[in-house]
């Protein structure tokens, strides 16, 4: 699994004007991709890793996670990070798992953050979202598991 993690100040998605999801920072906007071979197991490890990542600056220097800050997460589907664009100039996207796979996974990330008690947010699987959101910094990490 591959995630796009990035420290907001806000962040909303909608789909067809409505809005379907929305988060108040600061907290996380997380864009998660599904490969062939990803399991619920690899769903898991991600959810607790964006959970404890420290990304949030803390008294003194310390840097703080969602989970110590009971910091929100938006979590949207997005196959394209599993595209590939190395050859020719339209990329393919044969490394990302077909929606039956890649939709239950996605959502036992969704189900394992909430499970450890993080708010969380979502998109719509499958549907043509806009994504609205204030970057912190800029602030982003790339994650794979």
């Amino acid at each position: 699994m591959r995630a796009v993690v990035q420290r907001v100040a806000g962040a909303g998605v909608t789909v067809d004007g409505e809005s379907v999801g929305a988060i108040e920072g600061p907290g996380l906007c997380v864009l998660v991709g599904v490969t062939h071979d990803d399991t619920p197991a690899k769903a898991a490890q991600l959810a607790r890793k964006l959970w404890t990542l420290r990304l949030f600056d803390g008294a003194e220097g310390v840097e703080q996670s969602c989970s110590d800050l009971g910091a929100p997460l938006l979590v949207i589907s997005q196959f394209t990070l599993y595209g590939d664009a190395r050859k020719g100039r339209r990329p393919t996207w044969n490394a990302a798992a077909p929606g039956p796979l890649a939709e239950p996974l996605v959502d036992a990330v969704v189900s394992e953050l909430r499970a450890l008690g993080a708010k969380v947010e979502t998109g719509r699987f499958g549907a043509d979202m806009k994504v609205a959101l204030v970057n912190d910094g800029p602030f982003t990490v790339l994650l794979e598991v």
